[in-house]
């Protein structure tokens, strides 16, 4: 008996048939969700002194300094003290941008609405930015450890200012990945901050190589900061350290780590464009400890985003933008914690 021969099958999805793609004209069902790049974590802005100006460049933050206590002779004429007092100046930067043009056949044809995820990924790219740079004012606050050095960044130092010395991770490198190491100098450079009476509430913002050293432990039990028999608060299946030493513990990838100036300090520039006033010598960063006085940040524009049709173009132009600078307040506010 003879078998039939194969019948010739008409591919839907095929064309013209011919050629290997018998789907290409099947339908690509759209999932109705737009995958962008993962949102990096904002942590800075929320923990400094921040003050928003509808006029002018920079906005005045005063300092003022402490009163004495003398023993009075009876019968002697009180002579009154005097307190001192300076200011420091935070000056906004140029205005910051973020911009993107859509064409508008390309709009036409696309098949799922584009500006809102535009629109957001640039109020992120601003945002990143800002909580860079205000790490970076945090870390050169902790880098001003003396007069002569606040004298080199402001121009002046305030007589009554006191300075915090920053703190080393252990005795070798590559102590500061470990996590008892990274314990004991957050407790050294809270010492630090009651010796100096530095008061206020202090948060420690660590790398994430650091952050969870302080999780990764074979010993929950040797692990104070985790063991909850004995105050600890942390969770190794939760992946948080909430507490250490009564301050919040708290993970950022815009901390600074590298050397991005030829000099330790940069002079503040009372000017407008300032960006080089956030470049100093980050080496051997580990971590950040500090109170909301460390610094502070001046808004005339807030985030924003603006969007227009051009005609002349054919297309949509979006831009996001703010205008904002970031400057020291009290050094003294700020610890570094950096590897040996």
């Amino acid at each position: 008996m003879a078998f039939p021969t194969d019948q010739t099958v008409s591919r839907l999805g095929h064309i013209n048939a011919t050629g290997a793609g018998t789907r290409d004209l099947f339908l690509k069902l759209y999932a109705g969700e737009v995958l962008t790049a993962f949102e990096e974590r904002n942590v800075f802005m929320e923990l400094h002194r921040t003050r928003t100006i509808s006029k002018g460049k920079s906005a005045q933050f005063p300092l003022v300094g402490t009163a004495t206590a003398k023993y009075h002779t009876a019968g002697q004429l009180i002579q009154a003290d005097a307190i001192k007092h300076a200011e420091r100046t935070v000056t906004v930067d140029d205005l910051l941008i973020s911009t993107q043009f859509i064409a508008n056949i390309d709009e036409a044809m696309n098949h799922y609405d584009i500006r809102s995820t535009y629109s957001k990924e640039a109020g992120m790219a601003l945002s990143n930015t800002s909580d860079k740079n205000i790490a970076k004012i945090i870390a050169i606050a902790a880098g001003i450890n003396d007069s002569t050095e606040a004298a080199a960044y402001f121009g002046a130092s305030f007589d009554d200012e006191v300075y915090t010395a920053n703190i080393t991770i252990g005795a070798s490198a590559g102590d500061s990945l470990l996590g008892a190491s990274i314990v004991t100098a957050i407790y050294a450079a809270l010492e630090e901050f009651d010796k100096k009476d530095i008061t206020g509430d202090k948060v420690c913002v660590l790398p994430p190589a650091q952050y969870y050293s302080l999780l990764n432990t074979s010993s929950v039990t040797g692990a104070s900061w985790l063991n909850k028999d004995v105050g600890g608060s942390g969770s190794v299946s939760a992946g948080v350290v909430p507490q250490i030493g009564g301050i919040k513990i708290m993970m950022s990838n815009h901390l600074p780590s590298t050397d991005e100036s030829s000099t330790s300090l940069t002079p503040d520039p009372l000017f407008s464009s300032r960006a080089s006033s956030y470049k100093a010598n980050f080496t051997g960063l580990k971590g950040l400890i500090f109170s909301q006085d460390a610094a502070a940040t001046v808004k005339l524009l807030d985030l924003g985003v603006e969007s227009e049709y051009q005609i002349d173009r054919q297309g949509t132009l979006m831009v996001a933008k703010y205008a904002m600078g970031h400057n020291v307040l009290r050094p003294a506010c700020a610890i570094q914690l950096i590897s040996a």
